[in-house]
């Protein structure tokens, strides 16, 4: 291509760049651009949780009530209970034997903040447990009782109580079932008593004593009673089953006292050595658990039914009792007058001996 030819096509390329700017910038200017609006549509959006307990709440809420302790005219504590029946005259509500113990006056406050005085029918300080009765124009719901042993751990369960006090009442508090057939050994007295509970890591405090623990269909599964606080421990909270507080409910209702069968035996631990050692019994070295006689009192039945001093008792009924503690809560399963089997290692040797439980006594 020849020299003249290239610088043409030069020029052609510039001039028609400068045209076509001159021409849009015309345009834009004798025929300008409309404005264009942008709208904007905000639909209502409704957010729901498929995992809500509000139902299940709605169903327990108004049942559970603040009971008061007051000693002296002065309010000593205070803890939660739960009406579960009601009659023409009356409510009647269970909690804690704790929760009223030595009181001299029990109130208690709905979520009305309707105050009314209760009476005490009765209570077992070994299970736990009270009832109490109250006018039925203060009742304004009553629970729903269910079964524990259809609960699988896992399961989402719930509280309602009242931690530390009235201030806080109607609290909820969820967690899940951590775990079942638990056995936790407490103080009563001067007595080891080995209780069997319900774990969950639902929040119980200070108040919560005597409340229920609820499953995710609104029905009373345990009624919350003790709470590990030590400093190292989180997360742990416990609940007697309500098949065992229901056992003793009507008797309790009628004020009948429950009448805790003995054998007429002292026991001690067998890694007791002090006592063992003082009372000069010596036992089988290759006995590790279980409770020894060392005291039997006359005209009681484990004298008379062949138990010596010495001997050490692992099983009550096919049941391995390691301690006292468990020895008692096996024990207590059962009313006076039922006959036992006890599984007894006698100088190393396993024996079985069958015992009738008699009326309660100092052990």
């Amino acid at each position: 291509m020849k020299q003249s030819q290239k610088i043409g096509i030069g020029v052609s390329i510039v001039l028609a760049f400068f045209f076509g700017i001159s021409g849009t910038l015309l345009i834009l200017h004798y025929f300008p651009m409309k404005e264009t609006a942008v709208e904007k549509t905000v639909k209502n959006i409704t957010l729901t949780e498929d995992n809500s307990i509000k139902e299940a709440i709605s169903k327990i809420y108004d049942a559970v009530v603040v009971v008061q302790n007051y000693q002296r005219e002065q309010l000593a504590g205070s803890g939660t209970g739960f009406v579960y029946k009601k009659d023409e005259k009356y409510g009647y509500i269970i909690t804690n034997h704790h929760v009223i113990e030595n009181a001299g006056i029990v109130k208690v406050l709905n979520n009305n903040g309707q105050e009314i005085e209760a009476k005490v029918l009765g209570s077992d300080e070994f299970a736990d447990i009270a009832v109490l009765r109250i006018d039925v124009s203060a009742v304004m719901q009553v629970a729903e009782i269910g079964d524990s042993s259809k609960s699988e751990v896992g399961d989402t369960v719930f509280t309602v109580g009242s931690p530390l006090g009235s201030k806080y009442m109607g609290t909820v508090t969820k967690g899940i079932l951590s775990g079942k057939d638990r056995t936790i050994e407490v103080s009563v007295g001067n007595a080891a008593y080995a209780m069997e509970v319900l774990q969950t890591d639902a929040a119980i405090n200070p108040g919560n004593s005597g409340g229920p623990l609820v499953n995710i269909n609104g029905e009373v599964i345990g009624v919350n009673s003790i709470k590990y606080v030590e400093t190292k421990i989180e997360g742990m909270g416990f609940s007697i089953p309500i098949e065992i507080v229901m056992a003793a409910v009507e008797r309790l209702e009628k004020g009948e006292k429950i009448e805790h069968p003995v054998i007429g035996a002292t026991l001690v631990d067998v890694d007791n050595p002090y006592l063992l050692f003082y009372n000069h019994i010596e036992i089988d070295k290759s006995v590790k658990d279980g409770v020894v006689v060392y005291n039997l009192e006359d005209g009681y039945p484990a004298k008379s039914s062949g138990l010596e001093v010495g001997d050490v008792i692992q099983e009550v009924n096919g049941v391995k009792v390691s301690k006292l503690a468990y020895f008692r809560a096996q024990l207590y399963k059962y009313n006076v007058g039922d006959t036992v089997t006890l599984t007894i290692n006698r100088k190393g040797k396993e024996q079985k001996i069958d015992v009738k439980l008699a009326k309660t006594v100092n052990e």
